[in-house]
């Protein structure tokens, strides 16, 4: 299961679809974008009092890796890194799913938050598709 976590890091870095480093995660909660913030095992003290710092006022689910900072960074393909920040809502259920069989009491809790945000913003975009399409058709609403 580890090495398939670490291959999944890696498939998500090749579709760019995480943002890797303190300075490129930092930037990419703070626009939004991400989904899930990453943090190594063994990251300093330091690192993990940033990424709380990132994530406050943000819709962003923090998980601590298995992992170590070497681990991450030769999965990733880069020198030693402590966070990443994954932007695709399916890539970041896929590795919570594949902890949760890890380690299930660990990360249930997380994994069922994050199907939640899923959950919702699928029907989100359901429900603007809808609208679109009643638009390109003409179907408007009538008071009675």
């Amino acid at each position: 299961m580890r090495e398939k976590a670490l291959n999944l890091l890696g498939l998500m870095r090749r579709a760019n679809a995480v943002s890797v480093g303190e300075l490129n995660t930092g930037a990419t909660v703070k626009a939004g974008k991400a989904k899930l913030l990453l943090i190594a095992a063994d990251a300093s003290e330091n690192a993990r009092h940033r990424a709380e710092g990132f994530t406050i006022g943000k819709r962003v689910l923090t998980v601590e890796l298995p992992f170590t900072k070497a681990e991450l960074a030769a999965a990733l393909g880069l020198n030693g890194c402590s966070m990443a920040a994954i932007t695709d809502m399916g890539f970041s259920n896929a590795l919570l799913k594949i902890l949760v069989a890890m380690d299930s009491e660990k990360y249930t809790e997380t994994a069922q938050e994050l199907q939640k945000r899923s959950e919702k913003a699928e029907r989100r975009k359901n429900g603007a598709a809808a609208r679109e399409r009643k638009k390109q058709i003409g179907k408007r609403r009538t008071k009675a």
